[in-house]
Formats: C-alpha cells, sequence, structure tokens
C-alpha cells in the first residue's frame, strides 16, 4: 500500500483517480476546498500554509505521491485560476518534497492540452516563473479567463522542467499530465458559458479520436505515471487528448 496526498480529489479526474487508488488498495489524503480529508482554500498563501500543516501531521513518515488535481476553468475569476491552477500546485509540491524524498515518491501536475497556446514570453506566464504571486495577479486582472487558464498551465509544465533535475537528484519524479478536453463538472460549466461554450463545443467535435475524454481515461494514464513501472520517467508531459495537440502542431513535440 501506498500514501498519496491530492488536491482536487472530490469531482472529476481527481475523483476518478481517488477511486482508482483506493480501490487497488492505496492511501490518498484528499485536499480539497469542500470536501476532503483536508479543508483548504489553495488560493490563498495562508490556505496552502494550512493544508501543508494538516498534511505534515498525516505523512509525518513520508509520501509515496503528491497529484496536484486542483484547477479552476477559464471562466473562474482570473485572479482565482492564477492562484489555484499555478501557486496552489507549485507552493503545495515544494512543501512537500522533503516527505516525498523520504520514499523516493512522484509528484504528477495537472497541466492541460491548452498550455501551448500561450507564449512562454508572456508577461503573466514570467510572473509565474519569477514566484511573484501578486505580480500574477495583478496581471491576470487584465486578462481573459483563457489565457490566464493556458498561461498558469504553460508555466507550471515549464516549472517542472526547470525543476525536474533538482527534483531527481532528490529522489523525487516529477511529471506532468496535459488532458484536452474532459466531461468534467467543470468542463460543463465552460460548455454553458456564453463566451466560451460554443468554441468549445466545437473544439470537442474536432478531437480526432472522435470524442472528448472521460475522466476515467485520464485518470488510467495518471495511474500508470505514479506506479512503479514508470520509475524512470522524470520530467515528462503526457498529452492525453485523442490527438488534439499532434493534430494542432503536428511539427512540435
Amino acid at each position: 500500500m501506498k500514501l498519496y496526498a491530492m488536491t482536487g480529489g472530490a469531482t472529476g479526474i481527481g475523483a476518478a483517480l481517488r477511486e482508482q487508488l483506493t480501490k487497488a488498495g492505496h492511501q490518498v489524503i484528499s485536499i480539497d476546498i469542500k470536501e476532503g480529508d483536508i479543508i483548504a482554500d489553495l488560493s490563498t498563501p495562508g490556505g496552502r500554509a494550512s493544508a501543508l500543516a494538516a498534511l505534515r501531521a498525516r505523512a509525518a513518515d513520508g509520501l509515496d505521491g503528491f497529484i496536484a488535481c486542483a484547477g479552476l476553468p477559464p471562466v473562474a475569476a482570473s485572479r482565482t485560476i492564477a492562484a489555484v491552477n499555478y501557486f496552489g500546485a507549485v507552493d503545495m509540491a515544494t512543501g512537500l518534497q522533503d516527505l516525498l524524498g523520504q520514499r523516493r515518491g512522484t509528484v504528477l501536475l495537472v497541466s492541460s492540452n491548452s498550455a501551448p497556446m500561450t507564449e512562454t514570453s508572456h508577461p503573466l506566464v514570467q510572473a509565474f516563473l519569477a514566484g511573484d504571486e501578486a505580480a500574477a495577479l495583478a496581471l491576470a486582472e487584465a486578462e481573459n479567463g483563457q489565457t490566464v487558464y493556458s498561461g498558469s498551465k504553460c508555466a507550471l509544465v515549464l516549472w517542472m522542467r526547470r525543476n525536474v533535475v533538482e527534483w531527481a537528484k532528490a529522489g523525487v519524479r516529477v511529471n506532468a499530465v496535459a488532458p484536452g478536453i474532459t466531461l468534467t463538472p467543470l468542463t460543463e460549466q465552460v460548455f454553458k458559458d456564453p463566451q466560451f461554450g460554443e468554441a468549445m463545443r466545437q473544439f470537442s467535435a474536432s478531437v480526432p479520436w472522435g470524442e472528448a475524454a472521460q475522466p476515467e481515461q485520464i485518470a488510467n494514464v495518471m495511474r500508470f505515471m505514479l506506479s512503479d513501472e514508470a520509475d524512470f520517467v522524470c520530467g515528462s508531459v503526457f498529452f492525453v487528448d485523442g490527438g488534439s495537440d499532434a493534430m494542432l502542431r503536428s511539427d512540435a513535440f
């Protein structure tokens, strides 16, 4: 049995992964804003500190893995998207590095196949990577939700790639999964949104494999990435999107 910690395990992809892990006999400590073993608001530094303190008390002997599933869609408030999607993931992972290192554990981040839509040079992405939360939130307020969403997911992958060597030497694998459109409660909010809904429906219809993903299909890949079978995988981004990324960026990999 392994011990995992997960943010955003109440619904969607996180809930599907949590169910798969517990069915396999593992223990999952869930951190969420409404439902979970630890209730915390990851949009604030204080909420993250509270979550880390509670989690460290429950996992003093180490963690086998940390999964950052908590995230907000483009229709949420831009400041909150920035705070949760990037800082909520990075601060939690960083705060658990020593516990993960005790068991040669793994960090699994949730990016998106929309991450490449925002350039690395974008000021918001650079503010994320500089760790300047105040600046990032201020910049986010001036951007539309889709740009903040894709920018946060882009920065998350860049943070991973820039830190993977240091973390691997410390005994922690770090990887990311990049889902495409997945039928979750958060996605349903976007489908219903008057600004983004039609574009989402059109993009969903364009998936080469023929349909949007179910949460279990993303969780299947995530479960492998956490497993001992993937113990030499470090710094990888797994696009699980039915071929959409390859369709849009056929010469990029």
